[in-house]
């Protein structure tokens, strides 16, 4: 699939939106295991994911059991290489595991074939990247509503009404990414993954790059849709400021999680990850 206006080069990013969003043949998830939702938005069970194999093996995750509740904003954090992304991108569905089950609500990805995880990503799932990728010929308003457009779904205009206040930039919608700021362009892009009521939102250091104010707009804005729309957050980032928006933080270490904080603040997230350090050195 080609969306109009994505700018050429084999980014990443563009490659894996148009891979979210493609619609071609794909019907819509349904759950049949229950008729009520599990209290846990998202959730691992014994998750293994390994890569390479022999002398180039390279363990991932070892072993991972985590539950994420609904309704609440939770940070992943950990050093560089500890496996922080690739728990993220498992319990999106964006990456298979090696082992163990992974869980949106109570259908479990893993028993999942192709065009039915792509539903599943489609319509109860959203993203947030660090590098926006909105369309650029596209207006705000454009942008937010690609999802809908995408799977021919008819909008529901209090609840575009709700995003968009939510997001603070009525006074923007006509205009294109060009002509927004890089924290305007990511709360555009937040709105879009929060259009189609996702039951969780994922997102990957959606502040890298940005600066001090533009990373609290997004940050705020993220933390206004837990509390005002019920929206489930998880985001992963390195930045102890960022992790003192959510509810709760987590972090890893040679693919496991070490650690678990309630109300997190900037300082004792900052004490926790030097603690880290200095036990990994030692």
């Amino acid at each position: 699939m080609s969306m109009p206006g994505t700018l050429s080069g084999g980014d990443p990013g563009q490659i894996l939106m148009a891979r979210l969003w493609c619609r071609d043949s794909v019907a819509p998830v349904t759950n049949n295991t229950s008729t009520t939702l599990s209290a846990a938005a998202a959730r691992a069970v014994g998750v293994t994911k390994i890569y390479g194999e022999g002398s180039t093996q390279v363990v991932a995750l070892d072993d991972v059991s985590v539950e994420l509740d609904r309704s609440r904003f939770t940070a992943i954090m950990g050093p560089s290489g500890s496996g922080k992304s690739t728990l993220m991108h498992c319990l999106a569905g964006l990456d298979s595991v090696t082992a163990g089950q992974v869980f949106i609500g109570d259908t479990d990805l893993t028993s999942l074939d192709d065009k039915a995880l792509t539903a599943l990503r489609r319509d109860r799932v959203g993203f947030v990247f660090q590098s926006f990728n909105l369309v650029p010929t596209l207006t705000a308003l454009e942008n937010i509503r690609l999802p809908l457009d995408l799977a021919g779904r008819q909008s529901d205009k209090e609840w575009v009404d709700t995003v968009i206040d939510t997001i603070g930039l009525r006074d923007r919608l006509n205009h294109r990414p060009t002509e927004l700021s890089g924290g305007q362009q990511q709360r555009v892009a937040c709105a879009r993954a929060m259009i189609s009521r996702p039951e969780v939102i994922f997102a990957d250091e959606p502040t890298g790059n940005l600066d001090s104010r533009s990373s609290a707009e997004v940050l705020g804005f993220l933390r206004r849709s837990v509390d005002e729309t019920g929206q489930t957050i998880v985001i992963v980032t390195h930045d102890p400021g960022a992790a003192s928006y959510a509810d709760r933080a987590l972090f890893l270490a040679d693919g496991r999680i070490v650690e678990s904080l309630d109300d997190p603040t900037s300082d004792r997230v900052l004490d926790l990850m030097k603690k880290l350090d200095l036990s990994q050195a030692g």
